[in-house]
């Protein structure tokens, strides 16, 4: 009863969600039409002061001093980047100063028709007309010259810093420090470990005895609240939310299943690390730790959202039951779900050690006074103290590669998706960089060692996060329509899962070193537009772009619709002509479309006049067959009378459609050999498509019987044959038909429709089969031609053939074939008796038992 009540709880909200979905839409419409203004609109497009170019000039200047020093820290250089782009930033907005007006006066200008050539002149009042229109565009344009002139020194001097602090922290890098082999090395790490653990142990000890250890007692309560609510997450939460999804995922619906095991196992990584956090928050409640312990404790919460998030995350990619997002054999599973875990414990380590404890950690730079131990560890005691870190993620991860790097099974394709590819490619680069690693610290790179070992690491989490994402973007969309199996072929997915990619983008740049500041400045130039042969394309003309042509498509449908119900059913059109001219208003639809929306995107298409009347001259000469093939490519995309899957007759090709492309189109055929067909013979020849729409097909199977069978009783046996076989329909039912009198049999064919006609060389086999055991059961007989051999002018034969000895006479004759015995065998001429003129070969139409025959074609085969 539970159980249906859940079930039917978590229906009542779905059905609750299907009802709000026409409701959000056009709240989605809306924020989709925010973003596009955001995105196409110059950004302080309002703002109409000019800036204060007096101060600006000191700042320059400044800036310019400081970077030309080169010995201003990287703090500092931080803080004059940050305003050196709040300056461009103000620059950009006085661009559009008196841009209205400017447009205005350009419109003037041009109404006065063009200016006159030199040596021309024109009319008084026209000259002196254009003359003051021109001033005065001049004076309005100033103030954005002086913009534009100021926004190009702001962004050379952030390139500039960019420059320099690139340059250092590729020297941090890349410095090599003492060899963590060295004895001093083991000795300058064992004198600064004691002393850190000394630092600890006496900072606890004076708390203790001091003011903090006097007010632990008044604090025992919460500190007791605080261990309580920890450790029942710890322990008792982290148990119950572990079997929660499988319990949950029981109870829902099958398309809902997926889903709900996702989104319920997020709470493996809340609960256990709000355990954590609760345990941290009772230890620093005490007030034991201080400067040497507290930085460590502070850095345990976010180590703990490393482990038990690798955890699930290991969990996911490789789960033991259900179905993964790429097959691996179970036995790679269990290996790939151990590994995964220890790195990310790993990994943990190596975050407690470089936020609070240890330099040379890689990318990572120091954090704010306070947030470290109160002791500069050397670089020498750094080396020795991260090398066995190092060692065991390194050792960890050519583990977890080996997992990655291994083939996944094939479930009903002909090979891995992409999923299996990309981490497949990740593995093998993985391998090489956990050999590397190892023997860079031990050389003295240390830092660079950390750089490229977990980054690498992070690169593999974060590709394993997105592919995870993506399978449950796939169940989300399933609990949307409500059907599992479409889902995995919808669009919406594909999109939701390439938005993924787009947005681990800006991660992936950080986890190898890029820092925020980096994504702003990327993401301005982005903004500003990339230049591409003339064209300058930017989000905001992007989208742009996209927003246009998808109404226009939307409208080109609509119309098409329209004339297809209303106009053209009151025409005398056939409806060949009809569909042809609902294809030819598509087409001219979606021409109007693209055209417009380039246009509104601002795309200047003069840029490509030239490379338009370079094509028409290539055309003309001999690209007549490459651009017939691309037309036909675009017609078979669009109106996809051919489908990928599909089994066809081109001509002699016959086969499944493996690829189409622009240029031509991929078949396979049944002997596994692959044709490449050119796009213009399947537009202008004629296309057998044997399973568009649907599977089903006929087959023929042709059978003679002897003369004298009982033909009810044969009809009867065939179509019984038919019935039984499993894919055969019995709407429409096979039929039976009696051919005709045939020269040595009675003509029988069998006509049945299959529910894949996939299967129809198989079920003709098949039916062949039953019909020799049941014919043979019946006493029915298949007729079947026999050849004899009758020698010619036998007495001739005596006589010797010229040039051959003469044979030695024959001991006896042969005895005559009693009735009843068989009849003997045919006597093949051989060797030169073939070729005797005296010898010839009659062949004779008889019967094994009855007359008649047959060439028993089973018809059909492919």
């Amino acid at each position: 009863m539970i159980a249906d009540r859940a079930h039917t709880r978590f229906r009542g909200q779905t059905g609750l969600a299907a009802r709000l979905a026409p409701r959000l839409a056009p709240r989605l419409v809306a924020a989709l039409a925010a973003l596009w203004i955001a995105l196409a609109v110059p950004v302080a497009a309002l703002a109409q002061d000019e800036p204060d170019y007096a101060s600006w000039e000191q700042a320059a200047s400044r800036g310019e001093d400081v970077v030309e020093s080169g010995t201003a820290s990287t703090p500092t250089l931080d803080a004059l980047r940050a305003d050196i782009v709040a300056w461009r930033d103000r620059f950009v907005a006085a661009q559009s100063i008196n841009a209205p007006r400017i447009a205005a006066l350009k419109d003037q200008i041009a109404a006065l028709g063009p200016a006159p050539a030199e040596g021309d002149s024109e009319a008084a009042d026209i000259a002196a007309r254009r003359k003051d229109l021109n001033d005065q565009l001049a004076q309005l344009q100033a103030p954005g010259l002086r913009a534009v002139e100021a926004y190009s020194r702001a962004d050379s001097l952030i390139k500039a810093v960019d420059d320099q602090i690139r340059v250092r922290q590729a020297d941090r890098i890349l410095r090599q420090s003492p060899s963590p082999m060295l004895p001093s090395s083991w000795m300058a790490a064992a004198s600064e470990g004691l002393k850190v653990v000394t630092g600890i142990i006496g900072d606890v000890r004076d708390r203790t005895y001091g003011a903090a250890g006097q007010a632990l007692i008044g604090r025992l309560p919460l500190i007791a609240l605080y261990l309580a609510a920890a450790l029942g997450l710890l322990i008792f939460g982290r148990r119950w939310i572990d079997s929660l999804p499988l319990r949950l995922g029981s109870r829902a619906s099958e398309y809902a299943r997926d889903a709900v095991a996702f989104a319920v196992s997020l709470g493996q990584i809340v609960i256990p690390t709000a355990g954590a956090y609760l345990l941290t928050r009772a230890l620093d409640t005490t007030g034991l730790a201080g400067a040497w312990a507290r930085p460590i404790l502070m850095v345990l919460p976010v180590a703990a959202l490393i482990l038990f998030g690798g955890r699930w995350l290991s969990r996911r990619f490789f789960p033991l039951t259900g179905d993964p997002p790429i097959c691996y054999p179970e036995l790679q599973r269990q290996r790939g779900q151990f590994y995964g875990t220890a790195l990310t414990a790993a990994y943990a380590v190596h975050h407690i050690a470089a936020q609070a404890l240890l330099p040379l950690s890689g990318f990572r730079r120091e954090g704010p006074a306070g947030s470290r131990i109160p002791l500069d560890v050397s670089e020498a005691a750094a080396g020795v103290w991260h090398l066995p870190i190092i060692v065991v993620g390194a050792l960890l991860l050519f583990r977890l590669a080996l997992v990655l790097r291994h083939r996944p099974e094939l479930s009903g394709s002909d090979m891995p998706g992409y999923p299996g590819k990309v981490m497949a490619g990740l593995g093998a680069v993985a391998r090489i960089i956990a050999i590397a690693a190892p023997l860079l610290a031990l050389a003295g790179f240390v830092t660079l060692a950390n750089a490229t070992l977990w980054s690498t690491v992070l690169t593999i989490g974060l590709a394993m996060l997105v592919i995870v994402l993506q399978e449950f973007a796939t169940d989300l969309w399933a609990v949307v329509k409500r059907d599992r199996s479409m889902s995995r072929n919808a669009l919406a997915p594909v999109l939701i899962g390439f938005a993924l990619v787009i947005g681990a983008l800006p991660v992936l740049a950080l986890i190898w070193g890029a820092s925020p500041a980096d994504l702003r400045e990327g993401w301005t130039q982005l903004r500003q537009g990339v230049s591409l042969g003339g064209v300058r394309l930017s989000p905001g003309a992007v989208l742009t772009f996209l927003v246009v042509f998808t109404l226009g498509y939307m409208v080109t449908r609509v119309v098409q619709a329209t004339v297809r119900t209303s106009i053209l059913p009151r025409t005398r059109l056939d409806a060949g002509a009809k569909n042809a001219a609902v294809s030819g208003l598509g087409y001219v639809g979606i021409f109007l479309a693209a055209l417009l929306a380039i246009t509104s995107a601002g795309i200047d298409l003069s840029s490509l006049a030239i490379v338009a009347g370079a094509l028409s001259v290539g055309i003309g000469f001999g690209l007549q067959n490459i651009v017939s093939n691309f037309v036909s490519g675009i017609i078979l995309l669009v109106e996809r009378p051919v489908a990928v899957g599909d089994w066809i007759q081109v001509g002699t090709a016959q086969g499944y459609v493996k690829r189409i492309s622009v240029r031509s189109t991929q078949i396979q055929t049944f002997d596994r050999t692959d044709v490449i067909v050119p796009n213009s013979d399947l537009i202008s020849k004629e296309v057998t498509n044997w399973t568009r729409g649907n599977q089903q097909g006929r087959i023929i199977v042709k059978v003679g019987v002897a003369y004298g069978s009982d033909t009810r009783k044969v009809t009867e046996i065939l179509r019984r044959i038919a019935e039984d076989q499993p894919t055969v329909l019995i709407n429409p039912p096979p039929t039976i038909l009696f051919m005709g009198f045939g020269a040595d049999s009675l003509d029988f064919e069998i006509r049945a429709i299959l529910s894949d006609i996939n299967q129809g060389v198989t079920v003709q086999s098949e039916i062949r089969h039953e019909i020799i055991e049941q014919f043979a059961a019946e006493g029915i007989e298949i007729p079947f031609a026999h050849r004899e051999v009758r020698i010619v002018n036998a007495g001739d034969l005596s006589a010797p053939v010229p040039g051959r000895p003469k044979a030695p006479p024959a001991a006896s004759a042969p005895a005559a074939a009693k009735p009843g015995q068989g009849q003997p065998a045919p006597v093949q001429p051989t060797g030169d008796e073939a070729q005797d003129p005296r010898i010839s070969m009659a062949t004779s139409s008889g019967l094994e038992g009855a007359s008649g025959g047959s060439d028993g074609d089973g018809g059909g085969e492919r």
